[in-house]
């Protein structure tokens, strides 16, 4: 699954594009993103890493890592172990995001002049007391394992901060997914592939009517009772951010 969010500073609206897969093999993204070059902030599914790999033909993807997934391995620990690393961890991190809750909705560049300002800093800070922090614990403990995940991915992770269109976080993707998380006891099974592509089509017009703050049902019982004399040509007013424009519109 993969969406755009508007607080990036972009123009163009916020969309969500789910996509099935029989299985969890990294043969589907590969296939999926074949001919995509640029930058993808995902977790770290090893399924991906063969689109980072420096011989992926036409070029590799860029890795942008995601801080919330690196913050929940020391939060767990911080919570359930009361762990003083990862207490120390989990308060450095949420001063990142601190910063970029402050520069939601601007620019690239904009972002990119805060973040040397401020979160370059402390980056820098974290990944010295990190590399410390992993000296002095057993390397079979999980707080080694929770610093390992981080120092193992920092280019990745740091990417952020020269580049104004990466997030912080994918966290965008994450809630647009919870709803299958939370359902799927009542959806266990797809019935059938041809079921599951059409699954993840319904999920791409529900989370994109929500992304940019319409009604779905609405959305889908409007557009399902004018499509079939709807003029080809004009199909793209349909789309949720047109079809949201217009009611407002003819409402004022």
């Amino acid at each position: 699954m993969s969406a755009t969010t508007g607080h990036l500073g972009g123009t163009a609206p916020p969309a969500a594009v789910f996509r099935y897969s029989r299985t969890r093999a990294g043969d589907f993204p590969r296939e999926h993103l074949a001919d995509y070059v640029g930058i993808m902030q995902a977790d770290a599914f090893a399924g991906f890493n063969g689109l980072y790999d420096a011989k992926r033909q036409p070029a590799p993807i860029i890795e942008a890592a995601c801080w919330s997934h690196g913050r929940r391995k020391y939060f767990d620990l911080a919570k359930l172990n009361k762990s003083p690393i990862a207490i120390e961890a989990v308060r450095r991190i949420d001063e990142l995001f601190e910063i970029e809750r402050s520069i939601n909705g601007k620019t690239p560049e904009q972002r990119v002049a805060v973040r040397h300002e401020k979160s370059k800093p402390l980056v820098a800070d974290l990944e010295v007391w990190l590399r410390q922090q992993r000296a002095l614990v057993s390397s079979k403990s999980e707080i080694a394992k929770a610093i390992n995940y981080s120092l193992t991915r920092w280019e990745a992770f740091t990417r952020f901060l020269d580049d104004g269109r990466i997030c912080l976080s994918n966290n965008a993707a994450e809630r647009a997914i919870r709803g299958i998380a939370v359902g799927r006891r009542n959806w266990t099974f797809a019935g059938s592939d041809a079921g599951g592509h059409r699954a993840a089509a319904a999920f791409s017009m529900i989370e994109t009517c929500k992304l940019n703050n319409v009604d779905p049902q609405a959305w889908l019982a409007d557009v399902l009772a004018r499509l079939p004399d709807y003029p080809a040509h004009k199909i793209a007013d349909l789309l949720p951010w047109n079809w949201q424009n217009t009611r407002v519109a003819v409402a004022a």
